[in-house]
């Protein structure tokens, strides 16, 4: 039995072990070296994940809470080690992932004095979190955490910031006692679903005669997989997906006509303008699945599904919104809905889909001379792991190539840096992947760019024998900055040449096998031999120089306005 009289460093564990925390990602330091030290003490309760910098902790925590569904958990010191987290922090609050963030701070009698290592913590992360509390005595640690994790996993989940100073940590609490947020006055989490909401867009779906649904990410936080799928197959309509929305429903359904947006299929782009209703369901409208919002989807009705209200309306203008949980408010729709089929209209996406393979798919993943595509190799990839990986990227050509041409058979296998954009998201992302769902086979697709901006993390890879299987597409440029400059500043390739170091020997330093290959007659062994491989696996392949992504909508112009490559 627990003694009630203990440190606040130690009920900061225990909080947080109240909360079912089993792994943890950090760096230690001077201002949080008290819960280090009561740490010592959980090793059999409480995995503690060594990363090698903050940034790596707060994307590791990031693809934790995507593959598992929980919240993830970083743990940090004062100063840079908080300032370190920043573009984590920033990344999971635009991509809605429930993250807690741990930093130690300076005693609070130094506060304000620029101690050693004092940041303004709160100050800073305000703008870039759900909440951000700072903790100065040692009673007020477990209620703190409490409402840290409901205010992060609740409604449209999110990072929060909790920053403890250090006389909080040795500080000593008489009686201890954790209790469970369940409600915060002023913050209403789920909104209550009001029916007129649920008659309007029934109506208006049951009315449409080529409706068409949008699926964000929405869809997967809310863990309404199952009720998107019944409302989906009684409707009828085809279903496309944001970045993130993808894995809601398998690639294969018959409804799934694929991603939309800048570098999405042709057919959800084309069609979003000539749909009669369009049904967003846990998407945001962000700007590169809109282009011009002045020509997007006029002729349409819209029907937005949010649990966040300052979303609907924000950017699309909507003829009916409903309010509340996803999970919630579809079977209520999905109740009152007339059982259709639309195969004609369904029949015009298979002829727009049919166009982009014979411009663009076939010679992306079937290609038989030249140089090896990035396409080429993630489908091989895909199809090694019976599409059933979980796929990770980094930032860039890669990632767009990636999320496109990878196949899922289940939800949860999609962890990339969405809004933000964060080149580095990808390697601690897949460490933090793998442990949220360990029984799965995790892939990373990452640049050469992306790749050295945190590969300083192989050291954890190492160090905890993590088995994550790196694809290293090498086309030796930044290249979807290269892309651009290739496509709209007449090929003035300023800065994106890339001088690179042999990859595979970094790897083999951190005692992580690798393999290079350029030659297409070796992929398919070298591919076969990193999947069967047991442990961590770095897969160097050379691609092609000046590869493109297309299709491709340029920035801000009509969704119409779809490049295939032959203009």
């Amino acid at each position: 039995m627990m003694d009630n009289k203990i440190t606040g460093s130690r009920a900061l564990i225990e909080s947080l072990l109240s909360e079912g925390v089993d792994t943890i990602f950090g760096y230690p330091g001077g201002a949080i070296m008290p819960v280090f030290d009561s740490l010592y003490d959980y090793k059999d309760k409480l995995k503690h994940i060594l990363v090698r910098h903050e940034q790596g902790a707060t994307h590791a925590a990031e693809g934790y809470a995507r593959t598992s569904g929980r919240v993830g958990v970083a743990l940090v010191t004062s100063g840079p080690g908080a300032t370190n987290t920043v573009t984590g922090i920033a990344d999971a609050m635009i991509d809605s992932t429930p993250i807690v963030v741990i930093s130690g701070q300076v005693a609070s009698s130094l506060l304000g004095s620029d101690a050693f290592q004092e940041a303004d913590v709160v100050g800073i992360m305000q703008p870039v979190t759900k909440w951000a509390y700072q903790i100065r005595r040692p009673e007020d640690i477990a209620w703190a955490v409490s409402r840290a994790f409901y205010i992060a996993s609740t409604g449209r989940p999110g990072p929060v910031v909790l920053d403890i100073t250090k006389d909080a940590q040795f500080g000593i609490v008489d009686n201890y006692e954790y209790k469970k947020t369940n409600f915060i006055r002023s913050y209403q989490p789920k909104p209550d679903v009001k029916e007129s909401e649920i008659e309007v867009a029934a109506q208006i779906i049951n009315e449409a005669k080529k409706p068409m649904t949008l699926v964000g990410q929405g869809v997967i936080l809310g863990n309404a997989e199952k009720e998107l799928l019944a409302f989906v197959e009684k409707s009828g309509m085809p279903i496309a997906s944001t970045v993130l929305g993808l894995s809601a429903v398998p690639s294969n359904h018959s409804q799934n006509v694929g991603m939309l947006g800048m570098h999405g299929n042709v057919g959800p782009n084309q069609k979003t303008n000539e749909c009669d209703v369009l049904i967003a369901i846990g998407m945001r409208f962000d700007d590169r699945v809109t282009g011009d919002l002045n020509t997007y989807a006029k002729q349409a009705k819209v029907i937005h599904l949010d649990i966040d209200k300052s979303e609907i309306g924000k950017n699309v203008p909507v003829a009916a919104r409903v309010l509340g949980d996803v999970k919630e408010t579809l079977p209520l729709i999905t109740a009152q809905l007339q059982e259709k089929t639309y195969p004609e209209w369904l029949k015009e996406f298979n002829a727009c889909y049919d166009k982009e393979y014979n411009a663009v798919i076939d010679s992306e993943l079937y290609p038989t001379s030249g140089q090896l595509k990035m396409g080429e190799v993630i489908n091989k990839v895909s199809e090694a792991t019976d599409n059933k990986a979980v796929l990770v990227t980094d930032v860039g050509q890669h990632q767009m190539m990636a999320v496109r041409y990878f196949k899922y058979t289940q939800s949860r296998s999609v962890v990339t840096s969405g809004g933000l954009g964060t080149m580095g998201f990808g390697l601690p992302a897949a460490i933090g992947a793998k442990y949220g769902a360990p029984d799965r086979t995790v892939c990373l697709f990452v640049g050469d760019g992306g790749i050295q901006m945190t590969i300083q993390e192989l050291g954890t890879i190492m160090q905890y024998g993590i088995d994550v299987k790196i694809i290293l597409l090498n086309n030796h440029f930044l290249g979807m900055v290269r892309q651009w400059q290739e496509l709209f500043f007449d090929e003035r390739y300023s800065e994106t040449v890339m001088n690179n170091p042999d990859f595979v020997k970094i790897a083999e330093a951190y005692n992580i096998p690798g393999k290079k290959v350029s030659d297409r007659a070796e992929l398919d062994k070298a591919i076969e031999e990193m999947i069967s491989y047991k442990g961590s696996y770095l897969l160097d392949v050379q691609v092609e120089t000046k590869g493109m992504v297309y299709p491709m909508v340029p920035a801000g112009t009509c969704v119409t306005n779809i490049m295939l490559g032959n203009e």
